[in-house]
């Protein structure tokens, strides 16, 4: 007992610390576009009344006939990633997927990537968060390399939302799009370098106003089930809206206090793209440059954990965030979840 009460008075070893690069960035897109005329022939909807209420234009649809699916998109995605990283897979030590929308319940669609591009035995995990699952992957993956415990790990973000959304379902369809998005995260002696603040959070309590019903007896009582498939999305629009617009704005503030910085410190905001509506609710609340805050949901919709990493491919190739920029990376989604990452590339 004395042994065991001396062992634990000892003062533990430090958690080793070191700084986390991206060192490389892709997305993978479906060749098929859908336009709002589409879907009005399909749906009671119209160009104008899509646009006005969402921002979007076109989205990406997988055709599985073309090989585009889930799994396929995520391995194009950290295939183009780890090209850009000038990095072979087989040193990757981990792949994490943030997706909801697997081909298969099992195996995972990490593993799946990995043994595609040859990665050996890294790890390879799925993890299921909605439109915050790259970013909950991504804060994941930063602590595992800022620990010591990983030294190189490839994060992904893809959902196939067209596989889920029931296109007679007006308030659903003219949403949603397919999208991968991937990163290469590497160790670094340059501790400066990484996530400065991040946030994880979730209200389960909510958790009906986005969803998918997995049989009728997840359909609640007061919901109409003549409307509502099951394996379908369903969302109540209304709070979804309501919760986007708050939780945004309140995401950034606490993200920018927890790293003791200004609105205006950050060169870059990378926000999931909900709806062009709430982007620029927030942007005007804090008077964020229209150059500041990225937005591509006119050309590919809401790609749910695809977004986050897809926009932050297009940013680096087009040139506009480069090493030693503030980027703050931003989702919320069902669960209900929200999430932020404040990085110093």
């Amino acid at each position: 007992m004395r042994a065991m009460a001396d062992r634990a008075q000892r003062a533990l070893p430090p958690i080793p610390t070191r700084g986390v690069r991206i060192i490389g960035s892709g997305s993978a897109l479906p060749s098929r576009i859908l336009t709002n005329e589409d879907l009005a022939s399909v749906v009671q909807t119209s160009d104008e009344w899509i646009v006005q209420r969402t921002g979007v234009r076109t989205r990406h649809v997988c055709d599985p006939r073309k090989g585009e699916t889930n799994t396929a998109l995520c391995t194009e995605a950290l295939r183009r990633a780890l090209a850009a990283a000038h990095t072979p897979a087989s040193e990757l030590d981990l792949v994490i997927c943030g997706t909801i929308t697997q081909d298969c319940r099992c195996p995972g669609t990490a593993c799946l990537v990995a043994g595609a591009l040859g990665a050996g035995q890294a790890a390879g995990w799925d993890l299921g968060a909605a439109c915050c699952g790259f970013l909950y992957s991504l804060n994941t993956a930063h602590d595992l390399i800022r620990v010591g415990t990983h030294r190189t790990i490839g994060v992904i973000g893809c959902d196939t939302v067209s596989n889920i959304v029931d296109y007679r379902n007006r308030g659903v369809c003219i949403l949603f799009g397919d999208a991968a998005g991937a990163v290469v995260l590497r160790a670094t002696d340059d501790t400066s370098l990484g996530c400065l603040a991040q946030v994880n959070k979730a209200d389960g309590r909510s958790w009906r106003d986005l969803y998918i019903p997995a049989d009728e007896s997840w359909i609640g009582p007061d919901q109409d089930r003549s409307v509502i498939r099951p394996g379908t999305l369903q969302m109540n629009g209304r709070e979804v809206y309501r919760f986007a617009v708050t939780t945004f704005q309140g995401l950034i503030a606490e993200t920018l206090d927890k790293a003791g910085l200004a609105v205006e410190d950050v060169d870059m905001y990378v926000s999931h793209q909900s709806n062009a509506r709430i982007l620029e609710s927030a942007r005007e609340r804090f008077g964020i440059p229209e150059d500041k805050l990225y937005i591509n949901i006119d050309r590919v919709g809401n790609s749910s954990a695809g977004s986050v990493p897809l926009c932050f491919d297009e940013l680096v190739r087009a040139g506009r965030i480069k090493p030693g920029m503030l980027v703050m990376f931003i989702a919320f989604g069902a669960g209900l979840t929200w999430s932020s990452s404040l990085w110093r590339l």
